[in-house]
């Protein structure tokens, strides 16, 4: 490798910190943005958010004192909000777009570690197909 290929951490972070300036402005991130505004706007929501808040503190002390009836119908009554709230169509986007941005940032991380494997694999003339490096030994460390 040529001393001009090499490539500083400090080049790497900037990169970095390019592409994360690049996936905040993409449509899936704009979505959830657009999303969460809607929840925090929406007042059914905001209710039933505040209600589980609430139950869930109370679970909390349920347990602690060891009350397991007053903790199962707490619980009970947790799900029923939940159930609740996860019909209400906003939040079902909102539930969506945080999956989507998710997906995305994933995809990306799996890019930059398929490819990095490769260029490792590649430059020592080892074969992309198999996993294996090069270098003429018989020791292979299959990196993915």
């Amino acid at each position: 490798m040529s001393k001009s290929e090499i490539v500083t951490r400090k080049e790497i972070i900037e990169q970095a910190e390019k592409l994360a300036v690049l996936i905040a402005q993409s449509a899936e991130v704009d979505f959830f943005k657009r999303a969460e505004q809607q929840i925090k706007k929406n007042e059914k929501v905001q209710r039933l958010i505040a209600e589980i808040k609430r139950l869930q503190k109370h679970a909390v002390h349920y347990e602690h004192y060891k009350k397991s009836k007053a903790l199962e119908e707490t619980e009970a009554k947790l799900e029923q909000l939940h159930q609740e709230l996860d019909q209400i169509p906003i939040v079902q986007e909102f539930k969506q777009s945080q999956r989507d941005v998710n997906d995305l940032l994933q995809m990306v991380t799996n890019i930059i570690s398929n490819t990095v494997t490769d260029k490792i694999i590649e430059s020592t003339g080892g074969n992309v197909l198999t996993g294996e490096t090069g270098g003429g030994s018989n020791f292979s460390c299959p990196i993915r």
